[in-house]
């Protein structure tokens, strides 16, 4: 078995096949027991040096939801949203039971074979809304990441029925069905800072109109400290709300943009941070931080985020009430689709993406 991992790892079109067509993913080639990172996965030097300055004291805002009528909240979510961009809420109403089901059910999907998992792959799924995969865009990155994920986009409970692994349909729909309200107070809450007095069908629609749920697995790493397991990005959704396990290795860019802060995983939270689409839609008002994942080289890691994102045929730009007291807009009208095609179509790149919709 050495000779024929050191022969695997020499060799560049090996691992890709063996990783991406055969559908080992990252995952089984951790289980290969390597000692050293394929050089397919070692990073350039200021991608690895990128969470040099990270400043251990500092968290981001950590907001008690148990009262939502109390003004305090609402005060803190914007406060968080416009300074932070990310946040942790706990005592959110989602109950833990359902939290502990979806993170048993990642580890069941993920200890599927490779035969099984690749069922969900690119060339093989039944549908485009179901995609088992890795890294982020192995075509057109110079370095491959960490992870694996299998990214499940809600079209209706029958076709999640139908479609989705067995393994894992029941507890990814249950995680979404019961953070709705909570996604949905949130925006509420957001909105009404920026002169939307409420969310109406249509408003709903362009906010919340289409919904992803992501499992990941971020497996064990012979060398941590030369790759990513996701590389530095915003998020292109209105808002995500993300369930870590308690390994952590998350990373948020200070607003300050010159140091990174650890997102110290709380059992029972839930993470929230703005995406692009609606720093957009509130002209620059809310922040969409980028943010990155390390590799840990002792523990194999999960995370559950759901990305609640505009429909793609909606088109956004700052929204009227935003503009109504005179502000001038400092991004442009977008199609949401085109919006998301530039960003699925490059490797991870900071924040760049947003420079698209820039005026």
């Amino acid at each position: 078995m050495p000779g024929a991992v050191s022969t695997l790892v020499s060799n560049s079109w090996d691992v890709i096949n063996f990783v991406v067509n055969e559908g080992n993913g990252v995952k089984g080639l951790a289980e290969l027991g390597l000692k050293t990172l394929p050089k397919q996965y070692i990073q350039p030097l200021e991608e690895r040096q990128s969470l040099s300055n990270v400043v251990p004291e500092n968290s981001i805002p950590i907001i008690d939801m148990s009262n939502w009528d109390n003004p305090k909240v609402a005060e803190s979510i914007c406060d968080a949203a416009e300074k932070w961009g990310f946040f942790q809420i706990v005592n959110h109403g989602v109950p833990h039971e359902v939290l502990d089901n979806v993170k048993d059910a990642t580890q069941r999907f993920f200890g599927l074979s490779a035969e099984e998992k690749r069922k969900y792959s690119k060339e093989q799924s039944s549908t485009n809304n179901v995609r088992f995969g890795t890294s982020f865009n192995v075509q057109e990155e110079k370095a491959l990441e960490w992870k694996d994920y299998l990214s499940l986009f809600y079209v209706s409970d029958d076709e999640a029925a139908e479609l989705w692994p067995s393994v894992c349909k029941d507890e990814a729909l249950e995680f979404m069905k019961r953070s709705e309200f909570v996604i949905r107070r949130l925006l509420e809450v957001l909105m009404k800072k920026v002169n939307v007095k409420e969310i109406n069908e249509t408003k709903e629609l362009l906010l919340m109109g289409s919904k992803r749920i992501n499992l990941n697995y971020y497996p064990i790493c012979p060398n941590p400290e030369l790759t990513v397991g996701v590389g530095r990005h915003s998020d292109v959704s209105t808002l995500t709300l993300l369930l870590q396990d308690q390994i952590g290795g998350l990373y948020v860019r200070n607003i300050d943009g010159d140091s990174w802060i650890h997102v110290q995983p709380i059992g029972g939270s839930l993470v929230v941070n703005i995406g692009d689409a609606l720093q957009i839609m509130s002209n620059g008002r809310y922040k969409s931080i980028e943010h990155c994942v390390i590799a840990n080289g002792s523990k194999n890691r999960i995370s559950v985020p759901i990305f609640v994102n505009p429909r793609p045929g909606d088109v956004i730009g700052p929204l009227p009430e935003v503009l109504e007291s005179g502000e001038k807009p400092i991004y442009k009208q977008v199609l949401y689709s085109d919006y998301v095609k530039h960003f699925f179509r490059k490797a991870h790149d900071g924040k760049d993406t947003v420079e698209f919709a820039k005026i």
